[in-house]
């Protein structure tokens, strides 16, 4: 029974080993490969300095970028920035912590058990498709106006596109896997760990990585829910005085933020699937 499993286990790993790459690049063109994200970011930017240097938009609608930077010193030596940033950051992780969790154990029930998946997902996929900001009135009846609200609001954000993945990545596992798992007598948990989590972790890396990003986009929902704290926050108190500068700031600060934590998950990512062959590994 052991050669066998360790047989089987060979076939796996040798299935999935890539090949050894031939040569480096040379240093001109890594330095191009590290410069190559910034390229695009720096030509938006100067052109719009330009347009707002120029003139061409009025300054108290369309601010220059250095007047943006100029906001986000102000946000920062004052010590704001660095206190609505972490409250945001708490509420992104609390609710993507529920929102993944809830999708992982869903998710894994109904890609394993089809019995399971006719009769949860087609009432999933309809919840799905309500709007967001429908659920904030049902969410402040039931939960109130506080943290509560908010991190439930997150989380069914976070929820399906972690369940959608992961769901479809242990369905869409190739039968031959399993039915060559079997012959080596593998069932439940040793099946799980051994042919269904590998196969499905791409999936569910994705799912992770496009919830961690909504759980950013949903907390501005949340923080207009009447928070005083977060930079959502400071979103709408750019907008009820009028300051441009201060709502392009905190845009600015959700980008770099969420930017920041899927760079953290990609990497994170691309070394628990090294193993894999595909073309975004060479």
């Amino acid at each position: 029974m052991i050669v066998r499993l360790e047989r089987f286990a060979a076939i796996v790993r040798a299935a999935h080993a890539g090949p050894v790459p031939e040569g480096g690049a040379s240093p001109a063109e890594a330095l191009a490969a590290r410069l190559s994200p910034f390229v695009l970011p720096v030509l938006l930017l100067a052109a719009w300095e330009a347009v707002a240097r120029l003139d061409l938009l009025p300054a108290y609608l369309f601010p220059a970028p250095s007047s943006v930077l100029a906001e986000l010193r102000t946000l920062a030596a004052s010590g704001q920035l660095t206190f609505h940033l972490w409250r945001s950051f708490e509420r992104v992780i609390s609710g993507f912590l529920l929102g993944a969790l809830t999708a992982t154990l869903v998710g894994a029930l109904t890609g394993y058990s089809a019995a399971w998946r006719r009769l949860l997902d087609p009432a999933l996929q309809s919840l799905r498709s309500i709007p967001a900001i429908a659920w904030v009135p049902i969410f402040i009846l039931w939960l109130g106006i506080g943290e509560p609200s908010k991190i439930a609001l997150i989380a069914l954000g976070v929820f399906f596109p972690v369940y959608l993945n992961l769901m479809a990545g242990i369905s869409g596992v190739d039968r031959k896997l399993i039915e060559a798992a079997r012959v080596y007598r593998l069932r439940g948990l040793g099946l799980v760990r051994r042919v269904l989590l590998p196969a499905s972790l791409p999936s569910y890396a994705v799912g992770l990585r496009t919830g961690f990003s909504l759980a950013w986009m949903f907390v501005v929902a949340a923080e207009l829910m009447g928070a005083s704290q977060g930079i959502g926050y400071l979103l709408l108190d750019g907008e009820n005085n009028g300051q441009p500068a201060l709502i392009l700031a905190s845009m600015v600060i959700f980008a770099l933020a969420g930017k920041t934590t899927d760079l953290v998950l990609a990497e994170s990512a691309r070394r628990l699937l090294s193993w894999e062959d595909t073309v975004g590994n060479r």
